[in-house]
């Protein structure tokens, strides 16, 4: 419910595009859940309602990969931002997917790690 659930057009058109140059593909909804938990309980029930789910984080993506091209709920997942656990042994982080990079370094701060920008998914370090 409210503030965790928006039906309106100012919200679902900021959920609607990212930085790419495609054209504004708002979804019918835009939902915050704060934990795992809520994620599968509304996954189950879009699944159920064969509802389309449309994962958002910061909207900077270049693909065009949140426009909701056939409406349905966006989850923003910025609620979930916490950082689980920290591995300096073998420089790993366990973190919820609304952890930002800046947030993350400033939880890094005071260690000697950082993570840059450009090494998600490339396997270098």
């Amino acid at each position: 419910g409210t503030p965790n659930v928006s039906t309106a057009m100012a919200v679902r058109e900021q959920h609607g595009h990212d930085e790419s140059m495609h054209v504004c593909a708002p979804p019918d909804a835009v939902v915050w859940p704060h934990s795992v938990g809520q994620v599968q309980e509304l996954a189950a029930l879009c699944y159920r309602c064969r509802v389309p789910m449309v994962p958002f984080g910061t909207g900077t993506g270049l693909e065009g990969g949140v426009n909701a091209v056939q409406g349905g709920v966006c989850f923003d997942l910025s609620h979930m931002d916490g950082i689980m656990e920290l591995s300096l042994e073998d420089f790993s982080v366990s973190v919820e997917p609304g952890v930002t990079r800046k947030a993350l370094n400033s939880y890094l701060r005071g260690t000697g790690l950082w993570f840059p920008v450009g090494t998600v998914g490339t396997g270098k370090q």
